[in-house]
């Protein structure tokens, strides 16, 4: 489906949750001399205007970035990354995934993002023109299987749908075991939403069957951002977890639990 926007939801609890994850464990990968690939198989614009029309309908950044920005000290790679994109695009930057992945970057490492939405697509080569990213108008698990194991080897890829077709709670245990025999040696970083039905339950349990190395779960709580919302929590499961990543997994946790 075609229909999703993140710009309506940027910023948000999710958000900080995911993108502070995935920072942290950037910061270690690229501690080493070593390049890194990495790969995002639903990109999304890359960079968002929280005083956007958009954004301000839902108000779902007021309750992430806008109340909770302060867990991040200066030096934290997530905290470093907002400031580098608000440095360039003003006070209402926020910078999606594959933004907070090209501030921490080296000049060596590479990029491969996927968006098939056409507007999004042609947002996130605007966001990323100063970036050396490889952008893909095509379905992100085939990018992924077409391009694993990516040169250089070593790497990380994200994968965060929609979820608004509900065959990938279904169809990702087994994409994710595929690609994992293909690329034994990369990070794989599941994003997926914790609704009042948890409808993940059987997904996660079917990859936690799936003896896959290095396994992290983190799943943390909040109040839904608005009225009628759905999404309680927010989870991430990752393959060949880097060093470190355990621990804010549990610093988040406690932060979310506190309110």
């Amino acid at each position: 489906m075609l229909s999703y926007q993140h710009i309506y939801h940027a910023g948000n609890p999710a958000d900080l949750h995911k993108h502070a994850l995935l920072a942290v464990m950037l910061a270690r990968m690229t501690e080493k001399a070593k390049p890194i690939s990495y790969l995002e198989t639903h990109a999304g614009r890359g960079l968002y205007d929280l005083g956007s029309a958009e954004a301000l309908k839902t108000g779902e950044a007021a309750a992430g970035i806008g109340a909770r920005g302060d867990w991040f000290a200066p030096d934290h790679p997530l905290a470093r990354a907002v400031a580098a994109v608000r440095a360039e695009h003003g006070p209402d930057a926020y910078p999606g995934s594959p933004r907070v992945a090209a501030e921490l970057l080296r000049q060596d490492d590479l990029m491969h993002l996927a968006e098939l939405h056409p507007r999004e697509h042609d947002a996130l080569l605007e966001a990323m023109i100063r970036h050396a990213a490889r952008v893909y108008r095509q379905d992100g698990f085939e990018m992924a299987m077409s391009l694993c194991p990516p040169e250089p080897k070593r790497g990380m890829i994200v994968i965060d749908p929609s979820y608004e077709m509900k065959e990938d709670y279904a169809t990702i245990p087994d994409f994710i075991r595929k690609l994992h025999r293909k690329w034994n040696v990369g990070v794989i970083a599941l994003w997926y939403p914790i609704l009042r039905d948890a409808r993940h339950h059987e997904m996660i349990a079917e990859l936690e069957e799936a003896d896959l190395p290095k396994v992290l779960k983190s799943e943390v709580a909040f109040p839904p951002v608005r009225k009628g919302h759905g999404m309680i929590g927010s989870g991430m499961f990752i393959v060949n977890t880097p060093f470190g990543a355990e621990v804010e997994a549990a610093r988040l946790a406690a932060l979310f639990a506190q309110g």
